[in-house]
């Protein structure tokens, strides 16, 4: 099974710019279609955006649409969240998951559809 660890949360100003990694290990990332979910304090996990095994799709919750980029390195083992234009609303946990896909082209949008998650970064948007 794949391991998954985020990186590069932080605390960022109002219409300041992330860029979240999640690096894999333990089994090849192109084997999994990828997401990155968020959760606030009291609040449940919700849906940012996900990406296909080959990277050719992408999906974005409406909330992050235009302002959040996902991306894919199987070469590197790892999944990027670029996020540009941050609010205070898009502060919380921020979590990667992964699912195991057979076609190349699927993607996951609802978290019971993911088996394996990393432990969370968190992003503050803050003046």
């Amino acid at each position: 099974q794949v391991q998954l660890v985020e990186s590069g949360g932080g605390l960022v100003q109002p219409g300041g710019s992330l860029r979240l990694s999640c690096a894999a290990s333990g089994r090849a990332l192109s084997d999994y279609a990828l997401g990155w979910f968020r959760q606030a304090p009291g609040k449940e996990r919700e849906f940012v955006s996900a990406i296909s095994r080959t990277g050719a799709v992408t999906f974005y919750a409406d909330s992050v649409k235009g302002r959040f980029t996902i991306s894919r390195d199987n070469d590197k083992n790892t999944v990027y969240l670029q996020m540009a234009s941050l609010k205070p609303d898009d502060t919380a946990g921020y979590y990667c998951a992964g699912a195991v896909a057979t076609s190349t082209h699927t993607y996951y949008s609802d978290k019971r559809d993911y088996h394996y998650w990393g432990q969370g970064t968190q992003v503050t948007v803050s003046s």
